[in-house]
């Protein structure tokens, strides 16, 4: 409409009528997606999300309460348990390990477990 409408504007001498037409749609395409409201409100727009974020973050409050359980113990039930869980040992290997009984070090790790259970009451 608009080579209709103002014949005048187009210059042959700048580019061709087809690359002059497909820059004036383009533009006037620009213009009429921006004019546009927004459908949705941007508050109320949720983003999709491989990860769990509710569930990272709990699994994190819960390793920061851990954590700060196990500084609070005796290093002897800190050591006991760190043996059994994070380097995976058994109680007979903590014992032949530490030198201890296998009673005293299955104490260890029952009081500190359930030091760690009091923590998440």
């Amino acid at each position: 409409m608009q080579l209709w409408r103002k014949p005048e504007q187009f210059e042959a001498a700048r580019g061709s009528l087809g690359a002059w037409l497909a820059v004036i749609t383009r533009n006037r395409a620009i213009d009429f997606i921006r004019r546009q409201k927004p459908q949705e409100d941007p508050e109320e727009v949720y983003l999709a999300s491989p990860v769990d974020l509710q569930s990272e973050v709990e699994r994190n409050t819960a390793m920061e309460k851990v954590q700060a359980v196990l500084k609070e113990m005796p290093e002897s039930q800190r050591n006991a348990i760190q043996m059994a869980f994070f380097e995976g040992l058994t109680h007979s290997d903590i014992a032949a390990k530490t030198g201890e009984p296998l009673g005293t070090i299955k104490s260890r790790i029952r009081s500190a477990l359930l030091a760690v259970r009091k923590a998440f009451e």
